[in-house]
């Protein structure tokens, strides 16, 4: 059985920052690209952050551009977002996503308050 795993959540001020991991167990294929989704307070589930198979290409909501780095470790089968310059609208679940089998994650709680 596959399972997704989140972790690093916290609560952090505004201007911090945090590394959330997608720990993936139970596949034994490799070759799979990870997206993390958060959903805000009463909002819709959004993509913050893509990465291919080999981590070559990434992609990102314009609302993070330039503050979130997505990367992945194929060995470790784990995906990581670090995020920089966190924002009171970054406050959420966010979800670690893997789309070839559409598995989700239980979801990790990043709060961004003073």
């Amino acid at each position: 059985q596959v399972h997704v795993v989140e972790s690093g959540g916290g609560l952090v001020p505004p201007g911090g920052s945090l590394r959330l991991s997608c720990a993936i167990s139970g596949l034994s294929l490799t070759n799979y690209a990870m997206d993390w989704y958060r959903q805000g307070p009463e909002k819709a589930r959004e993509l913050v952050a893509f990465i291919s198979v080999t981590g070559d290409r990434t992609r990102y909501a314009d609302s993070v551009k330039g503050r979130f780095i997505i990367s992945r470790d194929n060995a470790k089968k784990t995906s990581y977002l670090q995020m920089n310059s966190l924002k009171p609208e970054d406050t959420g679940v966010y979800y670690c996503h893997l789309s070839v089998l559409d598995i989700w994650g239980q979801g990790t709680q990043v709060t961004v308050s003073s």
